[in-house]
C-alpha cells in the first residue's frame, strides 16, 4: 500500500462501449475508487460472442457513455491469450485487490484461469461484488460453476439478503457485506429538465404516467401490471402506461394480451434499449414507476427512480422491502398480485397523493450514495489487510 488508507486495485469488469446496469456500475465504481486509491481498469474488447447474447446487441448506443476514462480494454472473452495479458498486468501493477463482478457463469473460464494464475504468483486478495450469485434462469450446473469460481474469494459484497443466502448455501464460511447499489448515475444527463417538458417530448401531457422500464423478461412480472391497466384506467382514464426497454422475447404474447385487455390507447411501447441521454426523460415524465417482479435479488430500477424523485410500487421480493419503504418512498405489494398492485397504484395517484413522497426520496437519496458504497469497501479492504497482517 502507498500508505495507510490507500490501496492498489485491479478492477475487471465490462465498461462502455458495453451497455446495461453492470457496465454502468462497473464504470462508476472505478471512476469513485480512483478518488481515493490507485486503480487499474482492466475491460473487454469483447464481452459476448454475439450468438449468445438474448438481446439485439451488447454495444450501448449512447451518444454520451458513462465515463471511464483510463480503461485497458484488452480482454476478448473468447481468447485465453488476451487473459494471459490481463493477468501480466496484474501482477505488474502489485495490487493489494483484485476486484471482480460476478452476475452469470459464462465467465468461469476466463475467471478461474485469472484467479489461479493471481493465486500461484501474487498475494493479491479477491473481493466479488456479486450482482447476481445464481443467475435468474438458472440450472444445477450454473450453480456447480458459480461455486468453482467464487470459492476462491477472500471477501463478498452482495445487494440482498436473498443473494447473501444464496451465496451462504454455496459457501458456508463466506465472509460477506450487503451493500445497496448507489444513485446518481444519469445525474449527469438531467439538466433542467422539468416533468412537463419531458411529457412534452414523449407527446403525453396532462396524462398520470406508469413507468416500466428496463428489459422486458418474464420474472419482471410486466403481465400482472398490464392485466391491471383495465380497473386502473376504469377508475382513472388518464393513467397511462409506458413501457420502455427492449424485449429479449417473447413480445408477441405481450401484444397479444395488450390486444385481448383493449388497452391500446393507453400504452406507449418503445422497444429498445434506452440510451443514456434519454433516461432523464422517461423517469421525469413519471409519476411512479411499477416494479411487478416475481422474482429477483433487487433492481437499480429502484434507486433510479429515487435519483429522480419519483415513488415505486414494487413486489416483496429480494431486498426490494428493504430499498422501498412502504408508505412513504413507495409502496409494497405481494407478487402475482393484480388486485394488490391496481389498489396500490390507485392509492398513489388518489388526490396526487404522489406528491407527498418527494421529501421522503430526497432523505433515502442519502442512503445510497457512492460515498456510503466506497466507505463501505474501503472498510472491508482495511478489515482485510489488517487481518491478513496481523
Amino acid at each position: 500500500m502507498t500508505d495507510s488508507n490507500e490501496s492498489n486495485i485491479v478492477l475487471i469488469g465490462p465498461t462502455y462501449p458495453y451497455r446495461g446496469g453492470i457496465a454502468h456500475h462497473t464504470a462508476q465504481l472505478y471512476e469513485h475508487l480512483k478518488q481515493r486509491h490507485t486503480v487499474t481498469f482492466i475491460s473487454y474488447k469483447k464481452q459476448y460472442p454475439a450468438w449468445l447474447y438474448p438481446g439485439k446487441t451488447d454495444i450501448d448506443p449512447s451518444r454520451t457513455a458513462l465515463s471511464s476514462y483510463g480503461a485497458l480494454r484488452i480482454i476478448d472473452s473468447t481468447n485465453p491469450f488476451t487473459w494471459l495479458q490481463a493477468v501480466r498486468i496484474l501482477i505488474r501493477a502489485n495490487a493489494d485487490f483484485l476486484i471482480l463482478p460476478w452476475w452469470v457463469a459464462y465467465w468461469t473460464p476466463m475467471y478461474l484461469f485469472i484467479i489461479s494464475l493471481t493465486k500461484i504468483f501474487t498475494k493479491t486478495r479477491i473481493i466479488f461484488i456479486c450482482h447476481n450469485v445464481v443467475e435468474h434462469e438458472s440450472s444445477f450446473l450454473k450453480k456447480f460453476l458459480t461455486k468453482s469460481v467464487l470459492r476462491w474469494g477472500t471477501r463478498f459484497v452482495v445487494h440482498s439478503q436473498e443473494d447473501e443466502n444464496n451465496l451462504r448455501a454455496i459457501i458456508p464460511a463466506a465472509n460477506i457485506s450487503r451493500l445497496f447499489l448507489p444513485v446518481g448515475t444519469f445525474a449527469e444527463y438531467t439538466g433542467k429538465l422539468s416533468q412537463q417538458d419531458a411529457q412534452k417530448k414523449l407527446c403525453i401531457s396532462g396524462k398520470k404516467v406508469i413507468l416500466f422500464f428496463g428489459f422486458i423478461r418474464e420474472y419482471k412480472g410486466l403481465r400482472y401490471l398490464l392485466e391491471a391497466m383495465p380497473d386502473l384506467l376504469k377508475n382513472d382514464p388518464d393513467i397511462f402506461l409506458i413501457i420502455a426497454g427492449e424485449f429479449w422475447k417473447d413480445k408477441q404474447t405481450y401484444l397479444d394480451l395488450i390486444n385481448n385487455l383493449n388497452i391500446n390507447q393507453a400504452i406507449r411501447i418503445i422497444d429498445t434499449y434506452i440510451p443514456n441521454e434519454q433516461v432523464p426523460v422517461y423517469f421525469k415524465a413519471a409519476d411512479v414507476v411499477a416494479i411487478p417482479y416475481t422474482s429477483a435479488t433487487g433492481s437499480a430500477i429502484i434507486q433510479t427512480a429515487y435519483d429522480f424523485g419519483k415513488p415505486v410500487v414494487a413486489t416483496k421480493v429480494g431486498n426490494i422491502s428493504d430499498i422501498v419503504h412502504d408508505g412513504a418512498t413507495g409502496i409494497l405489494v405481494e407478487p402475482a398480485n393484480v388486485e394488490q398492485l391496481t389498489n396500490a397504484i390507485t392509492t398513489i395517484f388518489q388526490n396526487n397523493r404522489y406528491k407527498t413522497f418527494e421529501q421522503n426520496l430526497l432523505s433515502a437519496q442519502q442512503s445510497f450514495t457512492w460515498d456510503v458504497l466506497i466507505d463501505r469497501l474501503d472498510e472491508i479492504m482495511g478489515y482485510v489487510t489488517k487481518k491478513s497482517t496481523s
